[in-house]
């Protein structure tokens, strides 16, 4: 598995909360590398018919998807779940290449990479929480950090599952 990089070049808070987060979608997408399509697409755990790899990627890629776009911009939620499936985007994950959820994943990355960069950490989102709170980007590039993350754990045991490929 590739090997990525943690350390921030530098040590202020928007390049410390940007690697971060880099990081843990660049962990999240060395757990993809070699995996068949057919493995991709497999749920192995009974309790969570549809935590597979695609399933945990694409999900990730409408989780950014929400909290940049929905939530700190306010544009139109566009996403694929609904109030009556809200688990949509693990459901059709397996409709895709993984190499394409990945894909997309990467250019949607970049793309809030360069709203980040061009965006006060301390602006407020245009919606808020469900407890009715007005986040900050801050908050939110912590969160996505903890969401990545937590994910990257289902990752690493579906890989481990799949073939006995363990990693950082």
């Amino acid at each position: 598995m590739t090997r990525i990089n943690d350390t921030p070049p530098a040590w202020d808070d928007r390049t410390q909360l940007t690697t971060f987060l880099d990081y843990a979608r660049g962990t999240a997408r060395a757990k993809c590398e070699g995996v068949s399509e057919e493995n991709a697409r497999k749920a192995l755990l009974p309790g969570s018919p549809l935590m597979t790899m695609s399933g945990v990627i694409n999900h990730l890629r409408w989780v950014e998807y929400y909290w940049f776009q929905v939530v700190f911009l306010g544009e139109e939620d566009r996403a694929p779940m609904t109030d009556e499936d809200p688990d949509r985007e693990m459901r059709i994950a397996v409709d895709f290449p993984l190499t394409q959820l990945l894909d997309e994943y990467a250019e949607q990355s970049s793309l809030y990479r360069e709203l980040v960069a061009g965006s006060d950490l301390d602006k407020q989102a245009q919606r808020t929480i469900r407890n009715g709170v007005h986040v900050d980007l801050r908050w939110i590039m912590h969160h996505l950090t903890e969401e990545t993350a937590r994910h990257n754990g289902h990752l690493d045991i579906l890989r481990e599952m799949l073939d006995g490929t363990t990693g950082h």
